[in-house]
């Protein structure tokens, strides 16, 4: 199984101190200090690292982080803006994630069951779905496999981060019962097209009669005729496509409810039993 972890090792960060050959006081880059003429950090090196934190907080939107963006950044780029000093670990971790989690599953970002389970003694948050599993440790690693590790990883990484405000979740955070699902969403756009839709194909019409009726000497007024038809129906076609497709999303997401719901326990390749973590499986 794949074990991953949101605090990925990373490439040793650079020295940023560099021994002058005399230690003078003027050597560029560096100061002395006191004793011994031996340089301290050089300047250079931490204004590079904040000029990469600067262009890493413009370039990612860590209001949004996902499993792209975590894809996306090098090794450099994650150290810089995730210092392993600043981050949040323990019990504390847990409640941010479990909270950031509740918030994701209620906007249906996240799709799975949220548990918590022990394993060394210790409360670790596992989080399932019929395509796969992920556990979330104290220390900010995550374990697991599928689309769900996929998910939750990103999640983790900014419940870990002191500068993020995690939301408080609703009440009723849990995944809906498969009944209250609607078949489709988007009904006013749809209708809006629709509208847009009938327009042009009227207007087409009118200038096909009126060409037809009024013996217009002028290849304009057909063409143009034409035209409008095509485009309305067009927009027809599309908005049929746009709810048979809403519909069928919709139907597969009622689907993956229902396995849920109709499973008596969890899915044979969670490695949990009766509420423990089985370590030797996770780790195979």
């Amino acid at each position: 199984m794949e074990d991953t972890s949101t605090g990925s090792e990373s490439e040793p960060r650079p020295d940023r101190s560099r021994n002058t050959p005399d230690g003078d006081e003027g050597s560029p880059g560096g100061e002395t200090s006191g004793n011994g003429g031996e340089p301290t950090v050089e300047g250079g090196a931490a204004d590079d690292l904040d000029e990469l934190r600067r262009r890493v907080e413009e370039e990612y939107d860590f209001d949004d982080f996902g499993p792209s963006d975590m894809a996306k950044m090098s090794a450099e780029e994650w150290d810089a803006a995730f210092d392993p000093d600043s981050w949040i670990t323990g019990d504390r971790l847990l409640e941010r994630a479990e909270a950031e989690l509740k918030s994701r599953v209620a906007r249906r970002e996240v799709f799975g069951v949220l548990e918590r389970v022990r394993a060394d003694g210790e409360e670790r948050i596992l989080v399932y779905s019929d395509e796969g599993y992920a556990i979330v440790r104290p220390t900010g690693e995550v374990a697991g496999q599928g689309t769900v590790l996929r998910d939750i990883e990103p999640i983790v990484a900014l419940a870990a981060m002191e500068s993020y405000d995690v939301p408080e979740p609703p009440d009723d955070w849990s995944l809906p019962h498969p009944d209250t699902v609607p078949q489709g969403s988007g009904e006013f756009g749809n209708l809006m097209v629709q509208v847009i839709a009938v327009v042009q194909v009227l207007a087409g019409a009118a200038l096909l009669v009126a060409t037809f009726l009024t013996d217009l000497d002028t290849i304009v007024a057909p063409a143009m005729g034409i035209v409008f038809l095509l485009v309305g129906l067009f927009l027809f076609v599309m908005v049929a496509n746009a709810r048979l497709s809403d519909r069928f999303r919709s139907e597969e997401y009622r689907e993956r409810l229902r396995a849920l719901r109709e499973a008596k326990e969890r899915p044979d390749f969670v490695p949990v039993e009766g509420g423990v973590v089985d370590e030797e499986q996770l780790d195979e």
